[in-house]
């Protein structure tokens, strides 16, 4: 249970500071920046799947490039940035309080070089049997003429995002480690800026060459990978930090980064497998199934980055620091307050994005060739993946304590339960409602894996304040039911601006959005959450500094 509420750091500043409350401070303003940091890069991101949709529409084209995208997208998310991200964090967190600055900077050269010959073998690999991965991954593909052919070029050109992708997460950790989170945060926004500016020019011109305008945009995603990679070098050359060039697999500090990514890698596996299963049962489906699933799920990542991502990377290095030090009730308390602070954001977020599904989908991407009919499509996709968003959000959180305990086995299981129900929901659902059961699946596992975690970790940690959690939870279900009742009266009123000219349907948003957020923060505040306040006075410092 929680000693002291945390709005004593700020109404109390003449005290000092207990071990908790300043790791709940560090929490706070470090996923606030990097809340803020991943804020830019995800509204970047939406506007370069603007730029797609205005340019490409939903169907054939796009279709081609999703599948294509998804191939490196896959394997970083297999050997990258999920299991390396955390397995080096937690090794080099230890060897920064434990070992020379030497031995700690030979570590992070040997990992770098490893992980640059490891994955440019494999890319060369990828390349090779583009063909084959593409038959895997969408063997309906064949069934339209080029469609195949077409992705298979596309995969070829953006397979070596892989290597500039991966090389930055081990850089990104290491800053984390070091305490510097915006900088490796806003590193993403330059991939996008990289995806936009130089893909939308090449698509441009490419066709006058006799290329499609898609392998354009296919090389911007290449150039973004490289932007995102080279603008964290300066931070890291801050540090301290100088490459050498180290390749020692004997090294201990990399075998025990590989020991520990051998549990992740296999969890993260059955999540790709997942995510393999979900793509093969969408190009099944009628044609522009892959883009309005993909634009759903671009749109729902928005709160997914800016609560859980922002939360997970802040809580990783603090989490390992007091599982170094066997203070599990620093942990409890850590985990009580970090969930809360996900609840809080990602629970009105969620009603949110039901309610406005389809009017948030026509303002962005109706626009060029994204048509009418796409924004539907895509709206009750969008609903359907706002259901599990507290879930995707939480277990953001969740993941890292289990890393933190050396008990990465758990995460593994649920990824492996989650395979077998997110095909039997889908297997039962998609004759009834196509694309859409994927969607409804996505949410419904991860549900049922974050109840799973949850679990689990209460017995790890044995117990944690599961009272405190449920009273931080009734308020801020209390605030979300005075959010929906608003938006559920404003709505009708609002209806034929939202079907009007883009400006119009700016102002109705926003004149929807706006009082909703500031009665929902009103009423919590009222209710009195202080992981609410924290954080929205760390944000609000945040910003001021930056």
């Amino acid at each position: 249970m929680l000693k002291r509420p945390l709005t004593i750091l700020f109404f109390r500043p003449a005290h000092p500071l207990t071990d908790q409350q300043a790791s709940k401070n560090s929490i706070a303003g470090s996923a606030a920046a990097v809340a803020i940091a991943v804020m830019c890069s995800r509204v970047l991101g939406l506007v370069r799947e603007q730029v797609f949709a205005a340019l490409f529409g939903a169907g054939y084209t796009y279709d081609a490039f999703v599948v294509a995208f998804r191939i490196p997208n896959l394997l970083r998310d297999l050997f990258a940035e999920g299991a390396l991200s955390a397995a080096f964090v937690t090794v080099f967190a230890a060897y920064g309080s434990t070992r020379t600055t030497e031995e700690t900077w030979r570590l992070a050269s040997n990992v770098l070089t490893f992980i640059l010959v490891l994955l440019s073998g494999i890319t060369l690999c990828g390349v090779f049997f583009a063909g084959t991965l593409v038959d895997l991954l969408a063997p309906d593909f064949a069934l339209v003429a080029g469609k195949s052919e077409l992705t298979e070029k596309l995969t070829r050109i953006m397979l070596p995002f892989l290597v500039f992708i991966s090389l930055s997460a081990v850089v990104m950790g290491i800053l984390n480690t070091r305490g510097r989170f915006f900088v490796p945060a806003l590193a993403s926004s330059f991939f996008n800026l990289g995806s936009i500016i130089g893909g939308t020019s090449l698509a441009l011109v490419l066709p006058h060459y006799g290329q499609p305008a898609i392998v354009g945009m296919a090389i911007g995603t290449l150039i973004g990978g490289i932007l995102q990679l080279a603008v964290q070098l300066p931070a890291l050359f801050a540090t301290g930090f100088r490459y050498r060039p180290v390749f020692d697999l004997a090294d201990p500090g990399l075998r025990r980064i590989l020991m520990l990514m051998v549990p992740a890698t296999v969890g993260l596996s059955a999540t790709q497998i997942n995510i393999f299963i979900n793509t093969n049962f969408a190009a099944s489906c009628v044609e522009g199934s892959v883009s309005w699933l993909y634009y759903a799920f671009r749109l729902v990542q928005l709160p997914i980055g800016v609560f859980g991502v922002a939360l997970s990377v802040a809580i990783l290095p603090i989490l390992a620091r007091q599982a170094a030090d066997k203070n599990l009730d620093q942990m409890k308390e850590t985990m009580v307050s970090s969930l809360s602070m996900v609840f809080a954001l990602s629970v009105p977020a969620t009603a949110g994005l039901i309610l406005l599904s389809q009017p948030i989908i026509r303002l962005i991407f109706e626009h060029g060739a994204f048509t009418a009919a796409d924004t539907l499509a895509t709206g009750q996709t969008l609903a359907l993946y706002a259901v599990g968003l507290f879930a995707y959000s939480a277990n953001k959180v969740l993941v890292p304590a289990f890393y933190a305990l050396d008990k990465t086995r758990y995460p593994v299981i649920a990824s492996f339960l989650a395979i077998a129900i997110n095909i039997t929901i889908i297997s039962l659902t998609i004759d009834r409602f196509g694309h859409l059961a994927i969607a409804l699946s996505t949410s419904c596992t991860m549900s049922i894996n974050f109840l799973f975690l949850l679990t689990v970790l209460y017995r790890s940690l044995h117990g944690f304040s599961l009272a405190l959690l449920a009273r931080n939870l009734s308020k801020i279900f209390l605030a979300t039911l005075a959010l929906v009742v608003l938006l559920v009266l404003a709505l009708p009123r609002a209806e034929p601006w939202l079907l009007g000219p883009v400006p119009k349907q700016l102002a109705a948003l926003s004149a929807l959005i706006l009082p909703a957020a500031v009665l929902y923060a009103l009423i919590l505040h009222r209710l009195g959450l202080p992981e609410l306040l924290l954080l929205s006075k760390r944000i609000l410092g945040a910003f001021r500094r930056r």
